[in-house]
C-alpha cells in the first residue's frame, strides 16, 4: 500500500492506492508507521517527503472501512481512531524535515497529513485542499488539532465547517501550503536536499523549540529557549562549523 525509495537519505514515501485515490487504510497506516521507525533510526536519514501515486495525494479514510464499523462499539471505533493519531503524531515529532508533496487532491485526513508535515509543496494545477467530513456526517475531531496548530482557530473553523475544497493559491494564502509548484514531488526532493546541508541537529532542536514554546507563557519560553541556546554553543556541530565560517574570512 505504500512504496519507499531512498535517495541518498531522502526518503520519499509514496501513498500507492491509486484505485482508491490513496485513502487511508489501517493496514496502510500501519505500513507508514513501521516505516517511519525503521528510518529515524538509521544515521542516513536526512528527511521524509509523502507523495501519492496517481492522481490524488490522499482522499483521506477509506470509507469501505469506515462503513465496516457502523455496527461496532465504541471501544472498537475508539481503538480505530487510536491508530489514526498515532499515524499523526509520529509524523508531527520526527526530529527530521518532513516534507508533503501534494501532487493531487488532499482531502479530510490527507489534507490532515499535510498539516503533521514541516512544509508543503502544492502542485499548481492539480493540488486540492479541505476537509469533507461535516458533509458525510462525519467530525474532523483528530485533524482539527493540527489544523488549528497550523493555520490558527478562524481559518481552521472555515475550512472544517464548511467542506469547502481550495485550490494550491488558496491553499498557500490560509497557511496550508508553503510553496506553488509546478512539479511539487522534484521541488519537495530538491528542497530537502538544500536543507540536509544545515546542521542535523540544529534543525531538530529548532524544530522541537517551535512546538514546545507554544505550550509556554513568556517567561517559560525565555528559559526554555536560554537553556536551548546554551546547549547549543556547547555542540560539537556548532563548535565545527563556526570554525569552518570564521576560518572563510
Amino acid at each position: 500500500m505504500i512504496t519507499v525509495h531512498n535517495e541518498n537519505g531522502i526518503f520519499i514515501l509514496k501513498l500507492n492506492r491509486p484505485e482508491k485515490r490513496n485513502a487511508l487504510h489501517p493496514t496502510m497506516i500501519s505500513q507508514i508507521i513501521t516505516t517511519i521507525k525503521k528510518i529515524t533510526h538509521e544515521e542516513e536519514t536526512k528527511a521524509l517527503v509523502f507523495s501519492g501515486e496517481g492522481s490524488a495525494f490522499c482522499a483521506g479514510a477509506d470509507l469501505e472501512h469506515l462503513h465496516s464499523l457502523l455496527d461496532e462499539s465504541t471501544v472498537v471505533n475508539e481503538k480505530d481512531s487510536e491508530l489514526l493519531a498515532e499515524f499523526f503524531l509520529t509524523i508531527y515529532k520526527l526530529p527530521f524535515p518532513t516534507i508533503a508533496a501534494v501532487n493531487g487532491p488532499a482531502i479530510a485526513g490527507g489534507c490532515g497529513l499535510t498539516t503533521v508535515c514541516d512544509f508543503v509543496f502544492a502542485d499548481k494545477q492539480n493540488a486540492k485542499f479541505g476537509f469533507s467530513e461535516v458533509s458525510i456526517g462525519f467530525s474532523p475531531a483528530i485533524v482539527a488539532i493540527f489544523l488549528i496548530n497550523k493555520i490558527g482557530f478562524n481559518r481552521a473553523k472555515r475550512l472544517l465547517l464548511t467542506s469547502e475544497i481550495v485550490s494550491a493559491e488558496e491553499a498557500k494564502g490560509v497557511g496550508l501550503a508553503d510553496f506553488i509548484s509546478e512539479n511539487s514531488l522534484n521541488d519537495a526532493v530538491e528542497f530537502a536536499k538544500k536543507l540536509s546541508k544545515n546542521s542535523k541537529s540544529s534543525f531538530t532542536n529548532t524544530k522541537q523549540m517551535l512546538q514546545s514554546i507554544r505550550n509556554l507563557n513568556i517567561d517559560e519560553a525565555v528559559n526554555y529557549c536560554l537553556e536551548l541556546n546554551a546547549i547549543s554553543r556547547s555542540s560539537e556541530d556548532f563548535k565545527d562549523r563556526i570554525k569552518k565560517f570564521l576560518s572563510k574570512g
